[in-house]
């Protein structure tokens, strides 16, 4: 048991990770690819995904079939996530900085327990709230005394409609999440987004896959994105949704800032400042805080 949720820790903790570094990965494709669409981002970070995993779970024998009475919930999931999601989110990033973006995402940990208790009736455990009050304390910290966070108004209405369609997603996923393991709920999750995605660039933007660079550098970060961002990311957060529960995994988000701002550090995008360390370290504390048992009997 203690081995389990252990692993369900290290696992959610390197989907952050992976979380908070895609925001500036997605920023430099934008910058450095000036053909670089939304749709056509999306599309093949879905395609590397699904070229990898789809096989290979076939091969191994570990790719379930999805039962006749979850069809929906599959296709209800993909539509929030990657499909309605990565829209919002990607062009969210394309408008605004990529230490911002995380911010905004990172209050979707505030939501999901409401959403939890308005769908599920789940109790708002005492630890869990003041967690999320401190969490996100932290998050507005690190905004404060960021430097280079502007952003326009449509950036953030579309960040904003990211964080909703994350705390639908969030209210699905415990639909199927006991029946299916979390690699087998996210590879099917790229595959059906994929189908939604491929008609909807090649009708809008087809016409700009022959403009891109097609580098070493454009390669490299899209598989990235795909492989550990799409695909390990959420299948490891999927893990922790069984594990510990809606409510508790999704508090780990609100880390993301803080490996959003250690790989914009690292690429010379932004600087440390005592502010946003602060920041980390109110985050932090907040995501332990929420883990603790209530004892309000």
């Amino acid at each position: 048991m203690k081995n389990t949720k252990l692993l369900t820790y290290i696992l959610i903790t390197l989907s952050v990770i992976f979380w908070g570094i895609s925001f500036i990965m997605t920023k430099e494709l934008f910058l450095t690819e000036e053909h670089m669409t939304v749709t056509v981002l999306i599309t093949i970070r879905l395609a590397i995904a699904s070229a990898v995993m789809f096989p290979l779970l076939a091969l191994t024998h570990q790719l379930q079939r999805i039962r006749r009475e979850d069809i929906k919930w599959f296709l209800l999931l993909a539509l929030c996530e990657p499909f309605i999601y990565h829209l919002c989110e990607t062009n969210g990033v394309r408008l605004v900085s990529g230490s911002l973006a995380s911010v905004v995402i990172a209050t979707i940990p505030l939501f999901v327990p409401f959403g939890m208790w308005a769908a599920y009736r789940q109790r708002l455990r005492m630890p869990l709230l003041v967690g999320i009050v401190l969490s996100l304390a932290g998050v507005i910290i690190m905004l404060l005394g960021g430097e280079g966070l502007s952003g326009n108004l449509q950036g953030l209405l579309f960040l904003g409609g990211a964080v909703v369609i994350a705390v639908v997603y969030t209210l699905l996923l415990v639909k199927v999440v006991d029946h299916y393991s979390p690699l087998v709920v996210t590879t099917w999750q790229n595959v059906i987004g994929l189908v939604y995605f491929l008609p909807l660039m090649l009708t809008f933007d087809g016409a700009t896959l022959p403009l891109l660079s097609w580098s070493p550098k454009m390669l490299l970060l899209l598989m990235v994105l795909g492989l550990f961002c799409s695909t390990l990311a959420y299948a490891g957060y999927n893990y922790g949704v069984r594990n510990l529960g809606a409510s508790e995994a999704c508090i780990f988000n609100n880390a993301i800032p803080i490996f959003s701002l250690i790989a914009a550090v690292l690429i010379g995008q932004e600087q440390f400042s005592w502010s946003k360390v602060a920041g980390i370290l109110i985050v932090v504390t907040g995501v332990v805080i929420a883990q603790l048992p209530d004892r309000h009997k």
